[in-house]
């Protein structure tokens, strides 16, 4: 049994892994690289692996990141299933074909320069048609359901507390009489967040493949976000311009709806015009009304007071390129959510390039900003950006609230993982940068005492078989280490590794309970 690490190594995007076991090679995520130039050219080259091999996928969540590189999978032979719950395959149907059409687009803009250049003209990974045809391949799946994905291996799917639809994933190997479990973590959500429910604790597997994107930080906005918000709000009104929030389609644009209505509602909101303009983030808040039963409990008692959260008074939805268009003729007043939320492709680059140069405006980032792309360098404070072959002058106010993420921070990782009954045998630190992934990796080791390993770009690891083991089995060894416990403490001689006996005990009683459960 062993796993390859094709994406989401050494940088946060492009998550992809492939297990193999037995006859069995199952895909887990199968995402679009995004970030600097040598990084995004990974997205057009050919494949690693033959796709036609790859007996399963099991899809994490909707998000670019992870599911982008599905159309071109079934585009390059992939005929099997595409595992994922019901609200992130609803999302990709909108998110995939999107994709497509700005891939569409963006190479249709670079063949015009092409052609006038004599150079070759380009293609596009995918199209918008082709993402559509790879929707078929999709099988819905109940959160908490085992399913039988191969004859070695079987998968769970539980909510990871992300984005609507987000799963962990138990995948469960067959080796014979063994049973090993590898559980990927996707991409683990903050606690308290709107919509979704928390993400659920884990109690126990032998490998852990997990996301470390805020490995080196904490979330300093989360308590106050709403808050903040509201003072750049008043600030840009006050000035007299726009304020625009990059805002990523699923998730941080609903989010966002959901404090500016309840600080609407609460009368404190400044008098702007709201306008979502991204078709995707129309068509996702759509999927968001479809799926209210996993919906949390607080967001649920709003919709049952009739204070619907995705309902904002005097939204204005601008759907049409020519709607898109005359939005950058207004002067002041608006709030204007926009797609991509790292600025690299979609609508927010013209709503960038009409309100950059305004110091009256303000440029709000919400949302995490991977190396390379625009967003980045706004925040790391450029003078002038180029977008759409024009150099633009930096002038207008960039801000950023670090309370919207979807992500755990530093803290939440370490508590997740620290409620774990046993150790598991090694933990994998994925979807990060450098930083964050080695500052994570430190503070488990020194706080848990975990094993753990940061895997490079394309490196394969040999995964162990796990022993199977009874309840009557682990009641034995819980029992010899509990009577050895209590004559050192009699002797007087467990003083010093008294902490260390205890934390072991209460481990092994948490594998009791757990294979007790079973």
């Amino acid at each position: 049994m062993q796993i390859t690490f094709y994406g989401a190594a050494g940088t946060v995007t492009g998550s992809c892994y492939l297990l193999e076991a037995g006859q069995s090679r199952v895909l887990v995520d199968c995402g679009m690289f995004q970030g600097p130039r040598a990084i995004r050219e990974r997205n057009y080259g050919r494949f690693p692996f033959v796709p036609a091999t790859v007996d399963a996928v099991l899809l994490t969540h909707a998000h670019i990141d992870h599911s982008g590189l599905l159309p071109k999978l079934v585009k390059h032979g992939f005929r099997k299933n595409i595992y994922a719950t019901a609200a992130t395959t609803d999302l990709c149907a909108v998110m995939l074909p999107d994709s497509g059409h700005i891939q569409e687009m963006e190479v249709e803009r670079l063949n015009r320069k092409n052609r006038r250049a004599g150079r070759a003209l380009l293609e596009p990974i995918y199209t918008a048609d082709e993402a559509r045809a790879c929707l078929e391949n999709f099988v819905r799946v109940e959160y908490n359901q085992l399913v039988r994905v191969t004859p070695e291996v079987s998968v769970r799917f539980i909510d990871a507390g992300h984005i609507l639809g987000s799963a962990m994933l138990e995948v469960y190997v067959y080796e014979g009489q063994t049973q090993t479990k590898v559980l990927f973590t996707g991409d683990l959500g903050s606690r308290g967040k709107p919509f979704v429910r928390d993400p659920e604790n884990v109690r126990e597997a032998d490998y852990v493949i997990m996301e470390s994107t805020y490995g080196d930080r904490q979330h300093r906005d989360a308590g106050n976000r709403r808050q903040m918000l509201q003072l750049v709000a008043w600030e840009t009104y006050h000035k007299g311009g726009n304020l625009v929030i990059p805002a990523f389609a699923v998730e941080r644009t609903q989010d966002l709806l959901y404090d500016i209505n309840l600080l609407v509602r609460e009368g404190k909101f400044p008098p702007m015009r709201v306008y979502i303009d991204s078709p995707m983030a129309i068509a996702a808040t759509e999927v968001f009304k479809k799926h209210p039963e996993i919906f949390d409990e607080e967001t649920r008692q709003l919709i049952a007071r009739g204070e619907n959260p995705l309902k904002l008074p005097g939204l204005t939805y601008t759907v049409s390129a020519e709607e898109s268009l005359q939005l950058n003729k207004i002067q002041g007043g608006a709030v204007i959510l926009s797609a991509s939320g790292m600025c690299d492709a979609g609508r927010i680059k013209h709503h960038l390039k009409h309100n950059l140069w305004r110091p009256e405006s303000t440029i709000l980032f919400v949302g995490y900003q991977a190396q390379g792309t625009k967003g980045r360098r706004l925040l790391e404070g450029v003078k002038q950006i180029r977008i759409h072959g024009e150099d633009i002058a930096v002038r207008a106010d960039i801000r950023q609230i670090d309370g919207y993420s979807s992500h755990a921070d530093q803290d939440a990782l370490l508590n997740w993982l620290g409620a774990f009954s046993a150790p598991p045998r090694q933990v994998f630190l994925v979807h990060g940068e450098p930083q964050a992934a080695q500052t994570l990796a430190g503070l488990i080791k020194e706080r848990l005492g975990y094993n753990v390993h940061i895997p490079v770009w394309q490196e394969t690891a040999a995964l162990t078989p796990g022993l199977t083991v009874t309840a009557e089995q682990v009641r034995q060894l819980y029992e010899l280490v509990a009577g050895k416990m209590q004559s050192l403490l009699q002797s007087g001689a467990a003083s010093s590794a008294y902490a260390d006996i205890a934390r072991t005990l209460a481990q092994l009683n948490g594998l009791l309970e757990s294979t007790a459960a079973e």
